[in-house]
């Protein structure tokens, strides 16, 4: 048994998605092409003897109770296993919340992963994703992490070579985006041709590994919904393409807008733009990473 772990939970982009359709289930079919960036949130897990669990953040306004989604995997793991311990979690916050990063599944897969270690219950990474599918669709993903293609709700997930390294940009507006809201508004059967991305010319640029034909690829049938709603995306989109960057867009359901940027250059006078000039009245939240991959 390990008495304390350090992990680091990383957010994620959408280079591409495409919702197929709505099932009876309600949930929605989705072909995506994920990619994890260098953006982390910390994670610190301490064993204690007291059994339960106990967290702390940095944000006021996050739950440490069973709404967290921290807690949920963590009890789930422990509860199933009947670990007799507990564990007390520190969660410190760098990705943006409802972002459309998926920062709570990542601090889910890594709750996962570090319960399973500290606690040696002895579950393989395919078994914790099997787990982590009952929390979230975005969670088998997170605890893969890397560039994968995700289909069905998000569960099928098909590793792909690492995308290639470039600079990304990343920027929140001052909103909030409720994924779940954003789906229902969605109607998957009235998208055109024009609206769905090309899912595998993006897959088949990524294995030839050419960086501008997989850029050309991107696109999200969710802006439909969400940049209606909030035109600063669209605004922080063009300026990001204004500043260099091969292409950008929208992650997930939102509101957050990430660019590629092959030039560091470019990519750090964008940032200061972002950060300092004509972007800051767009954008409350700006990180400049890169990407981050399983072998990097």
């Amino acid at each position: 048994m390990v008495r304390y772990l350090s992990l680091k939970a990383y957010g994620k982009v959408n280079l591409a998605l495409d919702v197929l359709r709505r099932r009876e289930d309600g949930y929605h079919e989705v072909r995506m092409v994920m990619q994890t960036v260098g953006l982390y949130d910390k994670i610190d897990l301490y064993c204690t003897e007291k059994p339960g669990i106990t967290i702390e953040t940095n944000l006021y306004y996050l739950p440490v109770n069973e709404n967290n989604l921290v807690y949920k995997a963590a009890a789930m793991l422990m509860e199933e296993f009947g670990v007799e311990q507990g564990v007390h979690i520190r969660l410190k916050k760098f990705i943006p919340v409802a972002a459309g990063m998926a920062g709570g599944s990542s601090d889910a897969a890594a709750a996962l992963y570090g319960v399973n270690r500290m606690f040696g219950l002895g579950l393989s990474m395919e078994q914790l994703q099997q787990r982590g599918a009952r929390i979230g669709a975005d969670v088998p993903y997170c605890v893969m992490r890397g560039t994968a293609l995700c289909e069905g709700i998000g569960e099928i997930l098909t590793p792909l070579p690492p995308m290639p390294q470039c600079q990304i940009l990343i920027a929140k507006p001052a909103v909030s985006v409720s994924t779940k809201s954003v789906y229902e508004k969605l109607r998957a059967d009235e998208l055109t041709p024009e609206q769905h991305p090309d899912i595998d010319g993006m897959v088949d640029a990524i294995r030839r590994q050419d960086i501008l034909a997989a850029a050309s690829k991107m696109g999200n049938v969710l802006e439909s919904v969400t940049v209606p709603e909030h035109p600063e995306i669209a605004a922080i989109r063009e300026l990001m393409m204004e500043s260099g960057a091969v292409n950008a867009m929208m992650s997930g359901s939102g509101p957050t807008v990430f660019g590629l940027f092959t030039s560091p250059r470019m990519a750090s006078s964008a940032y200061e733009k972002m950060r300092y000039g004509a972007g800051s009245q767009l954008a409350r939240q700006v990180y400049l990473t890169n990407l981050f991959n399983r072998k990097t």
